[in-house]
Order: structure tokens, then C-alpha cells, then sequence
């Protein structure tokens, strides 16, 4: 995917040049593998401790004025890993930094507005970290294979998306999308197991069967999607998601990239230190 003169780590391209969908490209999501491992392991063990310091430090440059915030956007195709993938990187992070929202169906109340108002109410705080489980995507996905809304509305809506991640970007939010890749195949195994496991019931949905028998018109919802809404400010990133170990890594080391790159910092404290520890010394 990358270019010549992408970021380089150790000689090596950078994750986030391996997986960034090119802006301005057409994608074709055949021509992606699914079971991809695009790079190695590395550092595996530190990655959580790496991160957690790195939240502490975002959320404590929060109370000094920095308005910097982070928002992970997880779509992807039913039992492509979003709700596995939330889990997995809760448990990097200390849940009270983390401002968390699934996406379901509108209700009737969110009905009554724009597309985007339900989006902008969700949004993270300075220095808290965002996890969107599908988003405002779903009006450029679902609506359009299921034809929710007029093909006019629906194209207009891409730009209003890119439009609205600029101002995201322009105050202060790293937006990192991900789309998470699973072949067709890898779908019904995993929608077998849960009917195979009584334990998984509760996760599988009949309509499941429905939506995926309209799998080329939801590859072709989302190659649009990607190729429109890719964008320097806002990049998607395809993530092979077929095998969830390298999933989960993989969105974890692009977090910590991000994060790295933003480098916040502990605000200098507004009182004088070495007089504080005399009183408290003093104070037995």
C-alpha cells in the first residue's frame, strides 16, 4: 500500500504506511488477503504497558489545557471482530480514560435529526480516548445496500463525512479508522461456531443469514467508502482480520503509533513543589 518515501522503522516500512488505504485510489477489496500478517511481531510484551503510559499522559495533559483527544472507529462486515477488538483494547487502557459507543439502528428519536447528530454526541472528551463500534459510516453502508435513503442524500453524505472529520482533526482529534477485512469463508465459520455453541446463541441473529447473502453489494458499499473517505487528514486503514490475534494486534500498534506521534505530556505543576514537601514533612 505505501509509497516510496513512507516512514521507515528499522529499515522497514511503518504500520501505518502497510495498511493505510491509499487517498485518491480506487480499492478493490479482492485483491486484499484477509489471513495477511503485513508485519512481523514486535515488542508484543511492552505494547500494553507502552500504551497505559501513554493514556495517563494524554488525560493528564488534559487538566493543563491540551485539547488532544483520540478516536478509533472500528467497522467491518458481521463477526469481522468490532465488539472483540473493543474488548481487547479496554484491556490496554483504564476504562475510566475511554468513552465507548456502539452503533446500532437509529432509534426514533435520533430519526428526527442529521445523520451526524448521534456521532457528535458521542465524541471523546480532551484527553480521553474514543471507541466508536460501527459509526456514521453505516449511513453510507447499510444505506445504501438497503436503500434507507435516496442515492442523491446518500452520495452527498461522503463529503459531508469528510467535511466533518477535517473539523474533528482541525480541534484536536486523531481519527483512526479501521476496517476490519474478513473473507467470506472465515464469516460462516465463525457464524457456524456460534450456532454451534449454545453459550453463543445470544450473538447470532437469523438476519445475519439475510445480510450475508447481500456480501457484493456490502464489498461494494465499503471499496466506496474507503476510496471516497480516505483522506490525509482522516486515512483508513485495512486491517486483515481473518486471524484475531494479529487483528488485535495490529489495531494496538497503530493506537500506539498514534499516540507516540502526538507525545503529550505531564502539565507543569502551578504550585511551588519544594515548599509543599517542607509543609508536609513539618506536618508530624
Amino acid at each position: 500500500m505505501a509509497n516510496k518515501g513512507t516512514k521507515r522503522e528499522n529499515g522497514k516500512q511503518a504500520l501505518t504506511d502497510l495498511l493505510r488505504v491509499p487517498a485518491g485510489r480506487p480499492v478493490d477489496l479482492s485483491a486484499y488477503d484477509a489471513t495477511a500478517v503485513p508485519a512481523g511481531l514486535k515488542d508484543t510484551a511492552r505494547m500494553g504497558e507502552n500504551l497505559a503510559d501513554l493514556q495517563e499522559r494524554l488525560w493528564a495533559a488534559s487538566t493543563g489545557g491540551d485539547r488532544r483527544r483520540l478516536l478509533l472507529v472500528l467497522q467491518g462486515m458481521d463477526t469481522s471482530g468490532k465488539g472483540g477488538t473493543v474488548k481487547h483494547v479496554i484491556g490496554l487502557f483504564n476504562p475510566s480514560g475511554c468513552r465507548i459507543r456502539a452503533f446500532k439502528a437509529p432509534t426514533p428519536e435520533e430519526r428526527k435529526h442529521d445523520f451526524l447528530w448521534r456521532i457528535k454526541r458521542a465524541l471523546p472528551e480532551p484527553g480521553e480516548i474514543g471507541i466508536f463500534d460501527r459509526s456514521h459510516y453505516e449511513d453510507v453502508l447499510i444505506a445504501r445496500v438497503r436503500e434507507l435513503a435516496p442515492h442523491r442524500e446518500i452520495n452527498d453524505r461522503y463529503g459531508r463525512i469528510n467535511r466533518f472529520e477535517k473539523s474533528l482533526t482541525d480541534d484536536g482529534v486523531t481519527v483512526v479508522k479501521c476496517f476490519l477485512h474478513i473473507s467470506y469463508d472465515q464469516q460462516r465459520r465463525r457464524l457456524l461456531e456460534r450456532l454451534d455453541n449454545p453459550d453463543k446463541h445470544w450473538k447470532f441473529n437469523p438476519g445475519d443469514i439475510e445480510e450475508r447473502a447481500l456480501w457484493p453489494a456490502y464489498q461494494q458499499a465499503y471499496e466506496t467508502a474507503l476510496t471516497r473517505c480516505s483522506t490525509p487528514e482522516a486515512p483508513w486503514y485495512l486491517i486483515p482480520a481473518d486471524r484475531k490475534w494479529y487483528r488485535n494486534w495490529a489495531i494496538s500498534r497503530l493506537l500506539l503509533d498514534h499516540l507516540t506521534a502526538l507525545d503529550p505530556r505531564y502539565p507543569e505543576a502551578d504550585f511551588d513543589v519544594a515548599a509543599c514537601r517542607e509543609r508536609l514533612l513539618g506536618s508530624d
